[in-house]
């Protein structure tokens, strides 16, 4: 490691996870480990293995090469940073919510998969959330521009509620409460058909293979399933989800095949 001791590096480390404004336990959620891991290696008592210093390099948007180098400089590297995020933020930044494509995205899945028996209201959520941000992961473009909160059983879109309850006023979509095993379910209906010049090939294509894996989940089973993507994990209770978290996915949720020239 280029003759740096496990306690600089840990230094560093510590240094660039404070940067980030990141606890302990955000960074541990991000690298999929626990606070009592990376407190360890903040103090230099834990070796670090080459996945780990790989994990930490994506998660800081630094080299490994520089992050072990003989001269690191923190300034800098925050100066680069802040440089880099001002670049990421114009690609990133969430396009102005476009509700007609988004009642189209609802209303395609809602064709092909309400008259399923488990469809109801919590796996129609999950089902947006892994079609946005799959998409993402796929093409770093966003398919909705929803934004999505992190809530006690899964990611849910912003106001959704009320997108769905002005659907049912303007007699877009019919809402019906029904049971599913002896629990109550909420179940929307479409009245009128999508348009499908509202969204590409590439986007119904990855809405439909959504649709194939998850569709026939029950509620419980997605939620829990949900609970495990890095995006929601890393995300603290009750704030926005990030899109760029998708990029510190493993399988099985990730898909996306990345090579060693993907940053």
């Amino acid at each position: 490691m280029n003759n740096i001791t496990k306690e600089e590096i840990g230094r560093r480390i510590a240094d660039l996870r404070s940067q980030k404004e990141y606890t302990q336990d955000d960074l541990a959620k991000l690298m999929n480990t626990n606070r009592s891991t990376v407190a360890q290696i903040e103090s230099g008592k834990r070796n670090i293995n080459a996945l780990e210093l790989k994990q930490l390099a994506n998660i800081f948007s630094i080299s490994i090469d520089r992050l072990l180098s003989s001269d690191f400089d923190i300034d800098e590297v925050i100066s680069d940073n802040q440089v880099n995020e001002t670049k990421q933020q114009f690609r990133i930044s969430v396009p102005e919510f476009n509700l007609n494509k988004f009642k189209n995205i609802l209303l395609y899945i809602l064709e092909k998969c309400a008259g399923k028996p488990n469809f109801g209201e919590t796996v129609l959520y999950k089902i947006l959330y892994f079609s946005d941000f799959n998409y993402y992961e796929l093409y770093e473009e966003h398919l909705s521009s929803a934004t999505y909160i992190k809530m006690p059983y899964g990611p849910v879109p912003k106001k959704l509620d009320e997108i769905l309850n002005k659907m049912v006023e303007n007699k877009q979509l019919k809402k019906i409460k029904t049971d599913y095993y002896n629990y109550p379910q909420t179940k929307f209906i479409p009245l009128i058909e999508q348009d499908l010049s509202t969204f590409s090939a590439r986007e119904k294509e990855v809405i439909d293979k959504v649709i194939e894996q998850y569709a026939d989940w029950n509620a419980s089973k997605i939620s829990e399933y949900s609970h495990g993507d890095i995006p929601y994990v890393a995300t603290k209770e009750g704030e926005v989800i990030d899109y760029e978290l998708v990029f510190y996915r493993e399988p099985p949720y990730s898909v996306r095949t990345y090579d060693d020239n993907d940053d």
